[in-house]
């Protein structure tokens, strides 16, 4: 047995360097074509913050994990190929906007179908629409050397910031697929190390379904309890307690009813369009208007936070410095996609904000891309007034401390957990009077920041939105 994967993102490289720490005797060849990234996969500062994702790594590289940009020899060479590349949201044409863009799963079959010889196993585990691997089947079936093809879905389940502790003791693993022996091959590697009463065996379309409709459940959730936050700013309800109690009904459980400034990552937004777009192509409107309100919701917890800041300061930012704490859409991970820090930024600068902003993990021009990303149009094309503001009013520090340095305010949009030991008494007086955290997270000791003379203002406890 050997394998390759093609795509060294989030999602190919944790994945099959956990294969490969646990199967040290099968070759695991991961492929791209960004050599910087697969520079980086084979140096000491890898791509991706993961924790215990360099360890894993490390004892596998060099031994049965490899990295390279030479897809076409890792194609030829293995039995099984996983396709682990993204899958964004269309920005042109048909479906702009909700509809996943398949061009490099695409690409991939078509690569996979020329290089191929013998039999593959194909394993789907880019999240995708259901039926996709029905385009998938057809392509592989125009292959020219008489390679013969199984196709699985084996989607990811992983939360970034516990991906490794996720692929390790995952809930389940779930294998879609048409061929039995197919699906025991899949399923004989992961039961090295996962219960196989852990491992479900579903049909292609179940396996596919599957993972938006986790995403789609999971980001009600949160947009439910962000809902709620906005009642319990207009009642002097404290949404902690609510979901506190709620959560205590073995029937709801308590996982995901923390109120924030809102879901970010790859999945969530991007799986629910998805899923939008799929219930509007097969008419069901009704249910596509269901699922496109979570999304609406969130969206409306990133715009109400920001217009929140503005009106408690006075009803204006326009020259004001805010510390911004945090860039990454959740912590123990530098990923950003989709972080609601990007939109929160964006609508203070629009106000004319000066903004310092401060990460442990993500980097200055990460930032700065993003910040320009969400100032364009469906397009990409940003305005001169947009684009300088970029550049003339963010600031890019290597502390919280120093971010808050001259600051009105401190708006906290990742919960860091460096962020709940600082001095605050040290942070106060370098900053101007009065000062204001807005805790987006919840995170921060509001009793002691009150004590020490801050005005503090948290979802679903105060302010906000009243």
């Amino acid at each position: 047995m050997k394998i390759c994967c093609i795509g060294a993102g989030y999602v190919g490289g944790p994945t099959m360097a956990m294969i490969a720490k646990q199967c040290p005797d099968i070759p695991v060849h991961v492929v791209d074509l960004n050599q910087a990234r697969i520079d980086a996969w084979n140096s000491d500062e890898l791509p991706i913050y993961e924790p215990g994702l360099d360890e894993v790594v490390k004892e596998a590289r060099g031994r049965n994990l490899t990295f390279s940009t030479d897809v076409d020899k890792a194609i030829a060479e293995a039995d099984m190929i996983f396709i682990a590349v993204n899958t964004p949201t269309k920005t042109f044409g048909v479906g702009a906007g909700r509809a996943a863009n398949l061009e490099f799963i695409e690409k991939c079959a078509r690569r996979i179908a020329e290089v191929a010889q013998g039999h593959k196993i194909v394993v789907e585990k880019s999240t995708l629409p259901v039926r996709t691997a029905e385009a998938v089947k057809r392509i592989l079936s125009s292959a020219n050397q008489g390679a013969t093809f199984d196709v699985l879905s084996n989607p990811e389940f992983l939360a970034e910031g516990t991906a490794i502790e996720d692929l390790l003791n995952p809930d389940r693993v779930l294998i879609g697929g048409e061929s039995e022996a197919a699906i025991e091959a899949l399923s004989d590697v992961y039961a090295r190390w996962v219960p196989k009463t852990q491992i479900l065996k579903t049909n292609l379309w179940s396996s596919e379904l599957s993972k938006l409709t986790a995403n789609a459940f999971l980001a009600q959730r949160v947009s439910s309890i962000n809902a709620i936050s906005a009642l319990c700013e207009a009642t002097e309800a404290d949404v902690d307690e609510v979901a506190r109690a709620i959560g205590m009904d073995s029937r709801i459980g308590p996982k995901f009813l923390k109120a924030s400034v809102g879901f970010g990552g790859s999945c969530f937004q991007k799986d629910i369009l998805n899923l939008v777009y799929l219930c509007e192509h097969f008419g069901l409107r009704e249910v596509a208007a269901y699922w496109e309100q979570v999304v609406i919701m969130n969206d409306y917890q990133k715009r109400r936070f920001a217009e929140g800041i503005c009106r408690t300061m006075f009803s204006t930012v326009s020259d004001k410095k805010i510390a911004i704490w945090g860039f990454a859409f959740k912590k123990d991970t530098n990923d950003t996609r989709e972080s609601a820090a990007i939109y929160v930024c964006r609508d203070l600068l629009r106000e004319r904000a000066r903004l310092a902003i401060y990460d442990p993990q993500v980097p200055e021009d990460k930032m700065r891309f993003d910040l320009l990303a969400a100032m364009g149009d469906l397009s990409g094309t940003v305005s001169d007034i947009d684009r300088k503001l970029v550049e003339n009013n963010v600031t890019v520090v290597h502390s919280a401390e120093a971010a808050a340095e001259e600051a009105h305010a401190i708006a906290v949009l990742t919960e860091w957990d460096e962020f709940k030991s600082l001095d605050f008494k040290k942070i106060i007086e370098t900053m101007k009077a009065p000062a204001f955290v807005f805790d987006g997270r919840n995170v921060l000791n509001r009793a002691m920041l009150d004590e020490v003379g801050f005005e503090t203002i948290g979802i679903g406890k105060s302010g906000i939105g009243g």
